[in-house]
Parts: C-alpha cells; structure tokens; sequence
C-alpha cells in the first residue's frame, strides 16, 4: 500500500499526519481551524485518500503557521507515499464547479516543484479563516510534493465556494495523477527513467 506518516513539532506546531494514497476518502481532521478541517476532508473525500491530521498550532495568534506546516506535511506525506513513481498516471486536470465558483486544476507529478495560482478570492476572510492562506496552503504542499501545479479561478463570486472548488479540484486531479496506470503498472512516467 502506498502510505506514509509524517511528523513535524516546531516551536508553533505539533503536527501528525498519516495518509493512504489508495484509500476511500475517510478522513480524521483536527487541526484547530474548522474551515481548514472542511477543506482537508473535501480534498480527501475527492482524492479517495485516507487522511489523519492531527494539528497543535499557535492558534491564538492566528491559523497562518498551522496552515503552511499542514501543506509541508501533507507534501512530504505524498512524496514518501508515491516512493519511484511507477505506475502512476502522472498528468490529471479537471474543471470543477461550485456553484457559481468555476475552478480550473491541472497537475504534473514530474519531481520538480511549481505552482501557478491564479485566484481572485474577493474577501480577505471566511470565518477567522484569513483567504490568503489557501496560497500560502499550495506553496508548501508543491514544494514538498515536487509536483508542478496550475490553479486558476475561471468564475466565482462567493469567497467559500472558490476555496471549496479549489480543494475538491484539487484532491480529484491528485487522485487522478497518481492512479495506476495498468498497462505501464512497473514504468516510471518519464523518458528519463525517474522522477
């Protein structure tokens, strides 16, 4: 099975992170951010990942520290998980509506790390959420994963239900990238033999 445990504890937060890349979507969610929780159990649930986050932050100063070591273990977790890479479909998009919110999501499981977002969220926050953080959330993860990724906000006006689009888009094109493939079930994805 393609698994792996990640823990961080630095002096803002105690994370444990476990995750099944072959899963069905259950996912344990404590991070001491109930929007962040949402969000990390709609991107498990469209990813078909199991998913355990366990998350002591400095909360009171606000959710920013949580948020990006949340990404940086979630990264690590699925570079650990996906081990070579064989097998794996490697390229996956989607455009994934949320109501009047359209997102596009587009991934390239390749070992090198960029992001390319391009959202238009029109508050600064959701709840105590600051909306910045979702950047901040994809920085951290590609740079973990290694993996090229392009975000891009098409429609929406709802601050929530772009966020909402943006994760499940993003767990489904995961889930899709990192699908074995089959007919290539023990090659590496790439003419150069790695990724």
């Amino acid at each position: 099975m393609r698994k792996s445990e990640i823990l961080r504890k630095t002096g803002e937060t105690d994370i444990k992170l476990n995750i099944e890349l072959d899963g069905t979507g259950k996912s344990e969610i404590k991070t001491g951010c109930g929007f962040m929780d949402h969000m990390l159990t709609l991107f498990a649930k469209h990813g078909r990942f199991d998913l355990d986050v366990s998350c002591i932050g400095d909360c009171e100063v606000d959710y920013h520290h949580s948020v990006e070591d949340i990404g940086i273990c979630l990264g690590k977790a699925f570079s650990q998980a996906l081990g070579n890479c064989a097998g794996i479909t490697r390229y996956a998009d989607i455009v994934l509506p949320m109501d009047e919110a359209l997102v596009m999501c587009a991934v390239d499981i390749c070992g090198r790390d960029t992001l390319v977002c391009k959202l238009d969220i029109p508050t600064t926050k959701v709840g105590d959420f600051d909306t910045e953080l979702v950047e901040e959330f994809l920085i951290a993860f590609v740079r973990n994963a290694k993996l090229s990724l392009h975000i891009r906000q098409l429609e929406g006006r709802n601050s929530h239900h772009i966020i909402e689009a943006v994760f499940k888009a993003l767990g489904r094109t995961l889930g899709k990238a990192i699908a074995i493939d089959a007919a290539r079930a023990d090659e590496i994805p790439s003419t150069k033999g790695v990724i």
